[in-house]
C-alpha cells in the first residue's frame, strides 16, 4: 500500500504520509542457529530483504544469504512471485503442499523456470511437528502444516487434488513456545482452532474488515468469503480477542481495510481487543 492503481482513502493517505506504506505479506523467522525462513515470498521480496539487515548477505563469501527456505501457504501470486527473486541463489528449499506445487507448475511453469537457474528442492510439510532443518542434527525449530479449506487461485488451469491452503505452526524445541502463521483463512476448522489456543504468538488473516469492502472501490468485486477470507468484523476479532497468546497480529491486510488508518473506529476496536495491526519491520521474540 498504496496500490499503484488505487485512489481509495487509505492509498491516498499513504501517498501523503498519513498512513505507513506497506509491502505485500511476507513473514521471516529465524531458528536458534540463525537460519532464516520465509512464510511466502511476496513480489516485494527484494525490497523487504534489503530493508531487514538480518536477511542481508554477510561480508564473505561474496555471494551468500542466511535464507534457508521458503514455506508457501497457497499458490496465490502475491505469495509465490518472490521466489523468482531468489533464483540467483542457485538452489532453494521450498515447503508446499503437493497441490500448490502442481498448481504453480502446471499453470505457469514455475518449477521449470526456477530449475533453469539452479535447483529447487521441494518438501511436503508434515502434519505433526518435525524439525524444519533436518540436516543439522539438532531439533532447533519444529514445524507442522495445518490444512485449511481453500480453492486454487484464479489462474489455475486445473484443480490439483489436495490441500490448496495451509497455515503453519512453529515450535521452539528449547522453550516449547509456538507461533502460528495463518494469512489466508476462509473458515476456522477444528485443527486451526486447536492451534490458535496452543500458540504463544499468532499472525492471522487481516485481509478484510467487512464482507463487501472491496466492492466499494471495484464494482462487482467478489465478497471476502468468495476470496477465501474471514472478515475481522464478523469473525476473527472476537475469536482472537479470547486467545491467551501474548502476541496477536493481523497480517495480509488489503489496502482497502480501514484498520490501516490510525484513529479509525475499526483500528480502535482492534487495539481495544488487544490485537496489533502489522506493519513492515514489526519484530518480536517468541
Amino acid at each position: 500500500m498504496p496500490q499503484w492503481n488505487c485512489s481509495c482513502h487509505n492509498c491516498q493517505a499513504a501517498r501523503h504520509g498519513l498512513i505507513l506504506p506497506r509491502t505485500q505479506s511476507c513473514v521471516a523467522l529465524a531458528d536458534p542457529s540463525g537460519r532464516w525462513y520465509l512464510v511466502n515470498a511476496s513480489p516485494d521480496l527484494s525490497f523487504q530483504i534489503q530493508g531487514f539487515p538480518d536477511l542481508n548477505p554477510r561480508q564473505l563469501p561474496l555471494r551468500n544469504s542466511p535464507l534457508a527456505g521458503v514455506l508457501l501457504t497457497n499458490a496465490d501470486l502475491d505469495h509465490v512471485l518472490g521466489l523468482f527473486c531468489l533464483r540467483e541463489a542457485g538452489s532453494i528449499d521450498i515447503h508446499a503442499s503437493a497441490a500448490v506445487r502442481k498448481t504453480i507448475e502446471s499453470s505457469i511453469g514455475f518449477e521449470s523456470v526456477l530449475n533453469s537457474f539452479g535447483e529447487s528442492r521441494w518438501h511436503e510439510p508434515p502434519n505433526d511437528f518435525e524439525p524444519l532443518d533436518k540436516s543439522s542434527g539438532a531439533p532447533g525449530l519444529l514445524y507442522r502444516a495445518l490444512e485449511l479449506p481453500g480453492k486454487p487461485p484464479p489462474f489455475a488451469k486445473s484443480a490439483a487434488a489436495g490441500a490448496h491452503s495451509l497455515a503453519y505452526q512453529f515450535q521452539d524445541s528449547a522453550t516449547g513456545r509456538r507461533l502460528l502463521v495463518a494469512p489466508d483463512v476462509a473458515e476456522v476448522s477444528p485443527n486451526l482452532r486447536e492451534a490458535l489456543k496452543s500458540s504463544d504468538a499468532v499472525l492471522f488473516d487481516g485481509t478484510f474488515w467487512s464482507a463487501g469492502e472491496l466492492g466499494e472501490v471495484r464494482p462487482h468485486a467478489p465478497k471476502a468469503f468468495d476470496m477465501g477470507h474471514l472478515t475481522i468484523k464478523d469473525s476473527s476479532l472476537e475469536l482472537l480477542a479470547g486467545l491467551p497468546a501474548r502476541q496477536k497480529v493481523y497480517i495480509h491486510i488489503n489496502n482497502t481495510n480501514p484498520i490501516l488508518a490510525p484513529g479509525s473506529p475499526e483500528r480502535k476496536a482492534v487495539e481495544a481487543a488487544g490485537l496489533t495491526v502489522g506493519w513492515d519491520g514489526l519484530e518480536f521474540e517468541l
